[in-house]
């Protein structure tokens, strides 16, 4: 059951204040295009301080631009961090509007912000707290929102997920995972392919998820787990192949979400990493264009996956699919 929206902001606030409360004094700036919703969030946040913090200054930085002039830019483009100030980005408002600014990419605190009234944390600064922190129960807020509207509106891919099984390479007898599974959209796909002599799991964080895929059957398909992608409860050089869609890009670690996907895999085995848009299709979606060195761009998947235990196989990233492939070594 999803909590209710004042629960989630004040969860959202709190937190934030724990995290922030050692490094005062400090000036925490918020920005995200729309000043009402800057103002708005900078009060609650300052709100959730300590009473022996009320001296600290909490900011909206209303009206800058970046450093074209353009009033797409965010007005953290022209701010750096430094040790007596936090940037945070609200991530809000017409999804194109921040498409060429630079400001989320400079912030210490990124907020999903799309719905003021269920804000979500996407990005905190490793100095400022470790994933164990807020990571699991974040994302899980984030996805929660989401899961009962899944499917109508992504349910047409499903040919997609089919045709990347079938590269994949899943063959009868074999042990697949399907992690970060969210609904579900692979397991029918999988349970094919593998069939009745091989097993197929899927295993989400989110329990709305894995309860939309049980209303929608697809439990007939797979066992469905609740768990962890950075702590699998499964043993060690036990699965043959490994379907992740959806899923390194949201890790905060993905080299060491990688090496534990090596980590349950057998020698030889497979991953295969989709989705169902390619990249610059998906970065639009969400108001931003490509930048250079992200982790599930070519150059930096390849040494990615050679850290944790993997080889590239192969690398596709076209407007309707991004597939990579990779061996276990």
């Amino acid at each position: 059951m999803l909590r209710s929206v004042p629960e989630r902001i004040a969860e959202v606030t709190a937190l934030l204040a724990e995290v922030l409360a050692p490094r005062a004094p400090l000036t925490v700036i918020v920005d995200g295009g729309d000043p009402g919703a800057a103002a708005a969030f900078a009060a609650r946040l300052a709100a959730a301080f300590p009473s022996t913090a009320r001296a600290w200054n909490i900011d909206a930085v209303l009206g800058l631009t970046g450093p074209g002039g353009g009033m797409f830019d965010s007005a953290l483009n022209v701010l750096e961090p430094a040790t007596d100030q936090v940037l945070v980005f609200l991530r809000g408002g017409p999804r194109h509007r921040f498409a060429e600014g630079d400001g989320e990419r400079r912030a210490q605190v990124v907020i999903d912000h799309r719905d003021p009234e269920w804000p979500v944390i996407r990005h905190l600064h490793p100095d400022l707290a470790d994933p164990d922190r807020w990571y699991l129960s974040e994302s899980q807020a984030f996805f929660a929102a989401r899961a009962a509207g899944w499917d109508a509106k992504f349910g047409d891919d499903m040919p997609r997920y089919a045709e990347a099984v079938r590269r994949a390479g899943v063959r009868p007898g074999h042990v697949v995972l399907d992690i970060g599974c969210g609904t579900g959209r692979a397991l029918p796909a999988l349970s094919a392919a593998a069939g009745p002599t091989g097993r197929v799991l899927g295993l989400d964080f989110t329990p709305g998820m894995l309860e939309a895929a049980r209303k929608a059957g697809r439990d007939d398909d797979a066992t469905l787990v609740l768990a962890d992608a950075r702590r699998l409860p499964v043993a060690e050089a036990s699965t043959d192949v490994i379907f992740a869609a959806g899923l390194v890009h949201h890790l905060p670690d993905p080299l060491a979400g990688l090496a534990e996907l090596a980590r349950i895999t057998r020698p030889g085995g497979v991953l295969a990493i989709f989705h169902p848009t390619g990249r610059a299709q998906l970065a639009a979606r969400h108001g931003r264009t490509l930048r250079p060195g992200e982790p599930m761009s070519e150059e930096c998947l390849g040494p990615l996956l050679a850290g944790s235990g993997w080889r590239l196989r192969s690398y596709e990233d076209v407007p309707d699919r991004f597939l990579a492939l990779a061996d276990r070594l």
